[in-house]
């Protein structure tokens, strides 16, 4: 292949660029060339399918420790900046140390650019320094530039255009909110730009945390993309054969949802009993650096959920036939918060979405109710038997629904008095203590959506016995305080847990509910 017709190939195919221009450090085998593994052409891939769909990019990745996410990042913007002219790079990370090393990446990448002859023609892909120091290279003749700084400097990247940023390690940025005034404005809302934050998880209730909410629910221009450890082929470890591996129920279900092998099961004992030091749970604390799906990664560091996320993840997987009575949970929340709804018709529930109102109106809701009562469903084929409306921001809805003779819609208060008094201090807890029953029924498995926001809304659930030793959630605003969004999902699945429904066998609205027919109770 000609020198010009490789540059040509190589300015548009960043891992032909990163196979033959890009070297990195290795513990086996020191310095050697830039290959993408897995993780990094997947990441790749979606961030090329973005660009062509929108001409820019803007992704927040998570992924677990040390699997190259800040290497590819790193390497793509030395491909931008040394092939394109009059562009800026920008990276900020959490730290000096991290700052430090990541600088380090860059020089290295640029110090070993080539410069390439093949049949008598050259093609230098080092462009001359114009400034160099210890946190940034300017490009002579290109009028590109590469700076990196530190989120601990709250006015750091002011006052500049960038053409693409990289943010190393959000959730541990210690002035998220001023870099978002900040340096995420220095990137122009156009054509050919680019956005990239990447992040392993820090809790919940963060900025980083809140950005992958609003990414993996489709409420924001970021795309979210998550990378499973499993992905990592050093992740794994060759099991002695003087050792009999046999797998806990646990690693069973692993291998039969994520096709793990032994070796990186063994590899995850080892690294869990690592992690298991000071008295901390060593298995939480790897589901957090080293995360088989989003929802995992992100848990809560403070008060247990009433839900856990293995009850979650084993419905995740079931699949049962929806039978009985078919409900559907409406959470109408405002004030910035998701409008969600969820069907469930028996052991099944399916059908958990979410809409995000700029300018919310209650024709809105309205229209989106009738919407899901109008509507024979596919999943069950029918329409719903009954709909249950949080009052906070429902009863309006739900008297709107009464008008245009929908007898079928009741609002439910979640501070009344449950049917249970002594176990639960109020409506909002009975309901989400019946659906944790409902899911840990060992004797009759259930079905929940296989979606990570579900299970992340269904775990931020901290509870507490009050003096009467009844269970109590914490209120909504202050789980929203907490983790930094408000479980609107999670409510709108216990709503259909609110009242016992009886199956309607003739299905005639504008009519007296009341004097409907019945079937059997679901």
């Amino acid at each position: 292949m000609a020198i010009p017709q490789f540059a040509i190939e190589a300015k548009n195919n960043f891992p032909l660029f990163s196979k033959n221009c890009l070297f990195i450090r290795t513990k086996e085998a020191g310095v050697k060339p830039f290959i993408l593994n897995k993780a990094q052409l997947y990441i790749h891939q979606k961030l090329e399918e973005q660009r062509a769909k929108t001409g820019k990019i803007r992704a927040i990745l998570l992924k677990g420790r040390q699997q190259g996410a800040s290497t590819y990042v790193e390497g793509r913007f030395i491909w931008r900046t040394t092939m394109s002219k009059g562009v800026r790079a920008f990276i900020l990370t959490h730290d000096a140390e991290s700052t430090n090393a990541l600088f380090e990446m860059t020089v290295r990448y640029y110090d070993n650019l080539p410069t390439k002859t093949v049949d008598g023609q050259t093609h230098n892909f080092k462009p001359s320094i114009e400034k160099s120091n210890a946190k940034e290279l300017r490009f002579l003749n290109l009028d590109s530039g590469y700076k990196i700084g530190t989120a601990g400097n709250k006015g750091v990247g002011r006052g500049t255009t960038l053409q693409y940023f990289h943010g190393s390690e959000v959730a541990f940025w210690p002035h998220a909110a001023e870099h978002t005034k900040g340096i995420l404005q220095a990137v122009p809302d156009a054509k050919d730009t680019e956005v990239i934050l990447e992040s392993t998880a820090n809790g919940l209730g963060n900025y980083y945390h809140q950005q992958w909410k609003e990414a993996e629910a489709g409420q924001s221009e970021y795309q979210a993309i998550f990378v499973p450890w499993f992905w990592q082929d050093e992740y794994s470890k060759h099991i002695p054969e003087t050792l009999e591996f046999i797998r806990t129920s646990e690693e069973i279900d692993l291998v039969e949802k994520y096709e793990v092998t032994d070796e990186q099961l063994y590899w995850r004992r080892l690294k869990i009993k690592e992690l298991s030091a000071d008295g901390m749970s060593g298995e939480k604390a790897f589901k957090q650096e080293y995360p088989m799906n989003s929802a995992e990664a992100f848990q809560s560091s403070g008060e247990d959920g009433l839900i856990t996320a293995d009850v979650v993840q084993k419905a995740r997987h079931n699949n049962v036939k929806a039978s009985g009575a078919f409900i559907v949970g409406v959470d109408p929340s405002r004030g910035g918060d998701r409008f969600s709804w969820t069907k469930r018709a028996g052991r099944r529930m399916w059908g958990t979405g979410s809409r995000k109102f700029n300018d919310y109106k209650l024709g809105d809701g309205v229209a989106l109710c009738k919407n899901i009562l109008d509507t024979i469903d596919p999943e069950i084929g029918k329409r719903p038997d009954a709909m249950f409306v949080d009052a906070g921001y429902g009863a309006d809805i739900v008297d709107r629904l009464h008008e245009l003779g929908y007898f079928n819609v009741r609002a439910i208060y979640f501070g009344s008095t449950p049917f249970n008094p002594v176990r639960y201090l109020n409506k909002r807890a009975e309901m989400w203590g019946d659906m944790n029953l409902w899911l840990r029924d060992e004797n009759m498995p259930v079905q929940v959506p296989d979606t990570d926001s579900l299970q992340a809304d269904l775990i931020a659930s901290p509870y507490k016995l009050d003096s009467k030793e009844r269970i109590q959630l914490q209120p909504k605003d202050k789980i929203k305080e907490l983790y930094g969004y408000s479980p609107d999902e999670g409510d709108s699945a216990a709503l259909t847990f609110a009242e016992q429904v009886a199956q309607v066998s003739n299905q005639t609205y504008n009519s007296n509910y009341a004097n409907t027919d019945y079937d059997v109770l679901g």
